[in-house]
């Protein structure tokens, strides 16, 4: 009754806070409202004088809005007729010149990936491989977005709706071959035919304040490494430790969740943003897939391993709110940030770096990796045949992680030059006692348009690693299980723009001890180290 009493307390909080919000902005004046808002990834872009990927590959919206930023960029002002070269459908027969007159945008990503794994790997009972962690896989996925600017529309200043949905196919080869702790591609998901986004967002005070309200993709604004997202594996897109420590992963792609988010920018260097969002998407049961599995208290799917679909909202229309509150903020701060139009300036402004600090807090309960209900060992437990009880872990009340980010270019011949070199890193930190991860790095470095007349070309370097936590490494003792540890992972890769609506990379990415070591499907030997051959296509219609 305690638990049920905070939630329908969490649900009247968020419910005020959205009419508050909605009623401010009808009583406010319109002067007080401004143009609508940069999205956090045209800002950022902005700042770095577009030194980053032409294409930011952490999931299909980024994707969207990498593409509506470069078309942005390169727009007149007040252009009721954008330019419409970058989508392979162009104008629409002259339908996308009237939507834009009133403001409304439509677009479809399409993204389609082949990937093979040449070394290494483990079987899966989910695709037949009879023993072998080695072959190919293909996964793809198709968004439309419609965005209204409500300004256009019916002259409410500020004022963005935004849906999109999600056709997904394929197979995972991380599922499938890898067994690691995060996918080699960022657009891995088990398939379905879902609703993603339906949100809202209203700016305030000349768009230094902006308020989003809805269902949300939390990965297209937070932890975000403007640098970082030129690369294919998830691990540089959402990291690793959200990723298998929250609730289906948290409110990320391929899920979303109802959320609030405040986004405060005073000054150009300056951004401040605050979160409240549902903690579990779809809505399951358990967080901990490889614990409870262990212990025997539920049976994965294997159609549906990380519980994205089968088990409760495949549709993405079931919007829970009963497991707890994810609370999430992130400090902004750029330095050097670049003007708007390079080709005026005269003045070096300097080499330009975002750093970013921020963090996040779930207040639900999460599984133990180390004792039972009865306060013992489970993984002795599950090691000696316990009882029921003994094989069913204590329950903990919230979860946290902090995490750094720093975006730096280091070089560039001249300030005209479209050419540029940048290097990123970023760290997440959290408790061990209730996660799979408790450490986890990522760093690398690009050159932006490599050759001549590829300016929109990068190439990079990255390297991770992922740290199993002290509670599952104890698990994995007592219960007689190989104990894992760090897992590293090696990205090379290529992103180019073959035409101005479709960009090709190649990718390769080596992995050392994947999942720390952890047993491959004979359970007698660890999973062997592999090497991943990847081929990502995206294409704007």
């Amino acid at each position: 009754m305690i638990f049920l009493r905070k939630t329908h307390g969490l649900r009247w909080r968020l419910a005020l806070l959205c009419q508050s919000v909605t009623v401010a902005g009808m009583m406010l004046p319109a002067t007080a409202f401004a143009q609508n808002a940069e999205t956090q990834l045209e800002q950022d872009r902005r700042r770095m004088g577009n030194s980053g990927p032409l294409v930011s590959e952490v999931d299909p919206a980024t994707v969207r809005d990498s593409m509506r930023a470069a078309e942005a960029a390169a727009a007149k002002p007040d252009d009721d007729h954008p330019d419409m070269s970058d989508h392979l459908l162009g104008n629409m027969w002259g339908a996308r010149d009237w939507m834009a007159r009133h403001g409304i945008t439509f677009d479809i990503q399409e993204v389609d990936e082949l990937w093979g794994n040449t070394t290494g790997g483990t079987a899966s009972s989910a695709d037949g491989a009879n023993g072998s962690g080695t072959g190919p896989a293909y996964d793809g996925m198709t968004m439309p977005t419609l965005t209204v600017d409500l300004e256009k529309l019916i002259g409410l200043k500020g004022g963005i709706f935004n849906i999109s949905a999600l056709q997904l196919r394929g197979r995972s080869i991380s599922q499938d071959h890898l067994g690691v702790f995060n996918p080699a591609s960022g657009f891995e998901a088990d398939r379905s035919t879902r609703l993603f986004e339906l949100w809202y967002q209203q700016s305030f005070l000349d768009g230094k304040l902006d308020v989003k309200v809805g269902q949300q993709d939390l990965d297209t604004e937070f932890l975000i490494s403007d640098y970082g997202s030129l690369y294919l594996n998830s691990n540089f897109g959402w990291p690793m430790a959200p990723s298998v420590n929250l609730y289906g992963g948290g409110p990320s792609w391929p899920l979303a969740s109802p959320a609030i988010r405040i986004r405060y920018r005073p000054t150009d260097q300056f951004t401040v943003m605050f979160a409240a969002a549902d903690d579990n998407p779809p809505g399951n049961r358990y967080n901990s897939l490889p614990i409870q599995q262990a212990t025997g208290s539920i049976s994965g799917s294997s159609n549906d391993p990380t519980s994205q679909n089968a088990n409760n909202n495949a549709s993405g229309t079931q919007f829970n709110m009963g497991t707890g509150a994810l609370l999430m903020t992130e400090l902004q701060y750029a330095i050097n940030p670049q003007p708007e139009d390079m080709s005026k300036v005269t003045k070096d402004p300097g080499l330009p770096g975002i750093y970013k600090l921020g963090g996040y807090y779930d207040t639900a309960k999460f599984a133990d990796y180390r004792y039972n209900k009865n306060g013992g060992s489970l993984g002795a437990a599950v090691a000696n045949g316990g009882s029921e009880r003994d094989l069913t872990p204590r329950w903990d009340r919230g979860n946290w992680m902090v995490y750094g980010i720093i975006d730096q270019m280091i070089w560039r011949p001249s300030l005209q030059s479209p050419q540029s070199v940048g290097v990123f890193a970023r760290a997440t930190g959290n408790g061990g006692d209730r996660n799979l991860i408790s450490f986890a790095v990522d760093a690398g470095i690009n050159l932006k348009a490599p050759f001549k007349g590829r300016d929109n070309d990068t190439v990079g370097v990255g390297w991770g690693i992922g740290r199993a936590s002290y509670g599952q490494r104890q698990f994995d003792r007592d219960s007689g299980s190989h104990a894992q540890g760090n897992e590293n992972h090696l990205e090379v890769t290529y992103q180019a723009q073959v035409m101005p609506w479709w960009v090709m990379q190649p990718d390769f990415q080596y992995v050392w001890n994947p999942s720390g070591g952890v047993a491959d499907w004979t359970g007698t030997k660890r999973i062997g180290n592999e090497a991943i051959f990847g081929l990502h296509s995206s294409i704007t219609f």
